[in-house]
């Protein structure tokens, strides 16, 4: 069986936009779909401490919240593969878990609680930075049209981000929008430096070209367009996100005793204005 899109719910209107993303993401696909609800496992820890009753209350009240998200998905995809999983650990660590036999994890920037905690803390953070698989962030509902959008770092092994990024953009027949922001061009400018803006763009549009070329050629259909925009990156991905339907950008330190996503890319998930994907770079 092919690897699944993993989806966390809580059962908040935010987890519903993003477990709608994530089952039309597995039907394009062609993935099942594990939907997994985290219980808080302090009543199965510490059971001196908790009503006798608490953990069969929340067990129950969590498996019926995993009903009705499949009853959710099969209204709209009668033929999906769809897996449900109830879980008594915190919800960072029931999705790491989950990523060790996932394709990519789904989860909603904000919710009620369990997996809505965690996405514009430190934890959630951690699991974009860390995970094993692409983390993608859905904001609302999320955009069924429009581009998809790669922020590219020219000082970084991108393949894997751009992998992600041409084959999304290929599977939803939409344009690719490369972009690749420098901001030292203002920082020279303020300084006093003569610069040529139109020849460092020329030369910066050439080696963003050279970098996504071979990637490209395993997606000739793809019709891409390159943006070189000369400001903070995180401004240059926030607007580009505004008529896209996924922005990707890729996670690059993956030492767990020091999470560090970097700070374009902690900016992009908090400033996107759609899905965000965060793509491990190994």
């Amino acid at each position: 069986m092919s690897e699944p899109i993993v989806v966390g719910t809580d059962g908040s209107d935010e987890a519903a936009g993003a477990l709608d993303w994530a089952a039309a993401e597995a039907a394009t696909r062609e993935r099942p779909l594990h939907i997994v609800h985290a219980v808080e496992s302090w009543p199965y820890k510490t059971p001196l401490f908790a009503p006798p009753e608490t953990a069969e209350r929340m067990t129950r009240a969590g498996r019926t919240l995993l009903a009705a998200a499949r009853e959710r998905v099969q209204e709209r995809w009668p033929d999906l593969e769809i897996a449900t999983e109830l879980v008594a650990e915190e919800a960072w660590q029931a999705l790491r878990a989950q990523s060790e036999k996932a394709f990519e994890l789904v989860v909603a920037s904000r919710g009620r609680g369990g997996f809505s905690s965690l996405l514009l803390g430190s934890t959630s953070l951690r699991l974009a930075g860390h995970s094993a698989v692409p983390v993608v962030i859905v904001r609302g509902g999320g955009a069924d049209r429009g581009e998809v959008v790669v922020g590219i770092d020219l000082a970084r092994q991108m393949d894997p981000v751009l992998d992600y990024a041409f084959e999304a953009a290929a599977l939803h027949g939409a344009r690719l929008r490369v972009v690749h922001a420098w901001q030292t061009f203002a920082t020279l400018i303020e300084a006093g430096y003569a610069v040529d803006a139109d020849q460092i763009e020329d030369d910066l549009r050439k080696e963003v070209v050279a970098a996504y070329q071979p990637v490209r050629r395993t997606h000739p259909g793809v019709d891409v367009a390159d943006e070189i925009v000369l400001e903070h990156p995180v401004t240059a991905l926030a607007d580009a996100s505004r008529s896209a339907r996924l922005l990707v950008v890729g996670a690059h330190d993956r030492r767990w005793s020091a999470p560090q996503l970097g700070s374009t890319c902690h900016g992009a998930i908090h400033q996107a204005q759609c899905a965000v994907a965060v793509v491990p770079a190994h």
